[in-house]
């Protein structure tokens, strides 16, 4: 098994550029299921979750192509199985989004309760009571959602809480139903965005997204299209902390700041120094890291999936500050093994209390999940000594090669396998 080795107390400096956005690549390419006809995407990444969605829909009878250069060529004209299999699915949370593709061309589905981060429960019951609305027939056997319809109609449904996938579940699905389905309260998120984009590439009819309300107003059969993925703006702001944390300078490239605003505005309060382009930004930090609190939420507010990032930053700020997880209840893992390093942190429900100031020290520490992963690269980062990080299957799973990027800015950094 892979380990990360890592010696501390480097300056990055340099440039560094983004792939594309592994949460809106994985609903790109099931959006794929909801055509015969040949789907082309760009600037996919060549990570663990794209080839395990790559896998599945092989599985399922779809002609599934992930090259090295970021293109992916997928179609579905022979699908001969509409299971999603617990073997395929237990890795990835993202799994679940092939539901709605199939529901909505094939009219039945079976997939595994899908497995990935321990960060929280994440119920797949909104896509459930999404797709009941619209005359489906949803229940759990045996660990899998079954579901079929005779034909399914459109919708006015109203999301209890906000969920990106269920979001993107449904509005496929919707694109083939007959009528109008009207999504309230929906993810605001870029990755909806982009995955509604595509789908009107392929014909669909959208209404609203970026907003709380969309509007899908059903077709007949969607044809194939040729789509750019988004940038990763979770690679992006991991690098952004990673320049931070080290006091350096970097320079993150092919990427789309406004997707990051929030991020990049709490990066500038706690002192670092931040330039934004059109499609890149520039940030720099010589200086005392000042330790500022925040609070998750969903988009465009600071995200859960830099939270991780974010708490080892703040070790090395100058007093005391509160991190508050609105999101999911279990996603702070990451701070035992912060503390194993020498960070001062005290967990309370869903805050946690940094204490900065206290130097790190490397250690042998182990990954929990994506993000847990990527904050403990970042302490490894500025601590003393050596560090190794295990289970880094974690951290290929939404990461290409991030230990070569960081070790292109100057980091100490190696993969051991």
């Amino acid at each position: 098994m892979d380990k990360i080795r890592v010696i501390g107390g480097r300056p990055l400096s340099g440039s560094v550029a983004v792939g594309g956005a592994k949460n809106a690549a994985l609903p790109a390419m099931a959006a794929s299921l909801l055509t015969q006809d040949r789907i082309e995407l760009e600037n996919v990444p060549r990570v663990r979750d794209i080839l395990t969605m790559r896998n599945l829909l092989r599985d399922m009878g779809s002609r599934a192509e992930v090259s090295d250069d970021g293109t992916a060529v997928l179609q579905s004209s022979d699908i001969r199985s509409r299971e999603a299999p617990y073997e395929l699915v237990k890795t990835m949370r993202a799994s679940i989004l092939v539901l709605g593709p199939l529901l909505g061309r094939f009219k039945s589905a079976r997939v595994s309760l899908p497995g990935g981060c321990a960060i929280g429960a994440r119920p797949v019951n909104l896509h459930l009571m999404g797709l009941e609305k619209m005359g489906a027939e949803c229940e759990i056997v045996h660990g899998y959602v079954e579901a079929s319809v005779e034909k399914l109609r459109g919708a006015r449904i109203l999301m209890d809480t906000v969920t990106v996938t269920g979001t993107e579940n449904i509005m496929m699905a919707a694109t083939l139903a007959e009528g109008e389905t009207i999504l309230e309260n929906a993810a605001c998120e870029p990755e909806v965005s982009d995955l509604a984009d595509m789908l009107r590439s392929m014909g669909a009819r959208i209404e609203g997204d970026g907003c709380r309300t969309i509007r899908i107003t059903g077709v007949g059969a969607l044809h194939g299209c040729r789509h750019r993925i988004i940038p990763d703006r979770i690679e992006a702001g991991t690098f952004a902390i990673a320049a931070a944390i080290t006091r350096g300078d970097v320079e993150i490239e092919r990427c789309n700041p406004n997707h990051l605003a929030a991020v990049l505005e709490q990066l500038r309060r706690v002192g670092a120094d931040v330039d934004s382009g059109k499609d890149r930004f520039r940030v720099r930090c010589g200086g005392t890291i000042l330790s500022e609190n925040v609070t998750t939420y969903p988009y465009p507010a600071f995200p859960t999936d830099m939270q991780a990032q974010y708490m080892a930053l703040m070790t090395q700020g100058d007093g005391d500050s509160i991190i508050t997880e609105t999101i999911f209840e279990n996603r702070f893992m990451h701070a035992l093994e912060l503390v194993r390093m020498g960070a001062d942190i005290t967990l309370e429900g869903r805050q946690a209390l940094v204490r900065g100031n206290g130097p790190l020290s490397g250690a042998r520490v182990l990954a929990s999940d994506l993000r847990a992963s990527a904050s403990l690269v970042l302490a490894a980062l500025v601590a003393r000594g050596e560090t190794w990080i295990d289970r880094v299957y974690h951290l290929d799973r939404g990461y290409d090669r991030i230990e070569e990027k960081l070790a292109r800015l100057g980091a100490g950094i190696e993969r051991v396998r």
